[in-house]
């Protein structure tokens, strides 16, 4: 994959530059893997915002992707490589021996025609999934299982990818993007390589259009805005703020911890604050 630029003949496309998407295959998804998908716009059942910045975008149909790799030991072959709305990574339409289609997210370097396959004795090569435990050290891993047979849950976005740093006993210690390492069983599966799309980071749209076909809509700083509105509005002339940044109902936006989940404190190793 590559970045594509355009000639800045509007001040829209003077900085716009996203993917060229050479790699996709497919026009269309398989309509059996799909199935429909409905837009909260950020609205609980009330009818109330609970997320804001949210509504509009363009209608899409919701991939089924198989992140548990259920065919197990059976061969499969990669036959196209897709564009998927509701995610960052592409998609690759695979077909087992068996005769089963599924959608996986597809790992970089995995091009149509190749034969891919998962679960424990299959060979070391990028695409195929395994047990933690049969994947050497300091392989760069995505799709990560954090229970086994639950399904992939970590590094599953474009370019992401995970590093195997220690085998202990029954647990293994991956290293995240985010820098945090933790422990995970030895049985979870791992698909080896990177996740695809690698160059997504390094988009710019260029144009607040496109934010709102994704479903983004405007985001106003609230130093611009009443004091009615925004604790940190109003004032003559342009103001900092004057107090810490907050939201519109008062509560510190910066420094706050948001993890509450004591029961697995005891699997991460170094925080992702403490990069080492």
């Amino acid at each position: 994959m590559g970045l594509k630029s355009y000639r800045p003949l509007t001040p829209t496309l003077r900085y716009k530059q996203i993917g060229d998407r050479k790699e996709i295959t497919a026009d269309k998804p398989l309509k059996s893997l799909t199935k429909g998908i409905k837009r909260s716009s950020g609205r609980n059942n009330a009818g109330e915002i609970t997320s804001r910045r949210r509504g509009g975008g363009h209608k899409k149909l919701y991939r089924l992707i198989d992140f548990k790799r259920q065919f197990a030991g059976i061969p499969c072959t990669v036959e196209t490589i897709e564009y998927d709305p509701n995610r960052t990574a592409r998609i690759a339409l695979v077909k087992y021996e068996n005769g089963k289609r599924c959608y996986i997210v597809a790992p970089a370097d995995v091009k149509v025609g190749d034969v891919l396959n998962s679960g424990a004795g299959v060979e070391f090569r990028v695409g195929n999934a395994m047990p933690i435990k049969d994947i050497p050290l300091n392989t760069m891993i995505h799709n990560i299982e954090m229970k086994p047979g639950k399904g992939a849950q970590l590094v599953r976005s474009a370019g992401a990818a995970a590093e195997l740093v220690a085998k202990d006993g029954k647990l293994c210690q991956v290293r995240l993007p985010s820098g945090e390492v933790r422990f995970i069983s030895e049985d979870c599966l791992a698909v080896v390589g990177q996740v695809s799309n690698i160059d997504h980071m390094n988009e710019s749209s260029g144009s607040a259009g496109r934010s709102r076909w994704l479903g983004k809509r405007p985001a106003v700083r609230g130093v611009v805005m009443n004091p009615v509105d925004h604790p940190l509005g109003g004032g003559e002339g342009r103001t900092s703020g004057g107090r810490h940044p907050c939201s519109p109902w008062g509560k510190n936006s910066k420094g706050a911890k948001t993890r509450n989940n004591k029961r697995t404190d005891k699997f991460i190793v170094r925080r992702r604050q403490k990069r080492a």
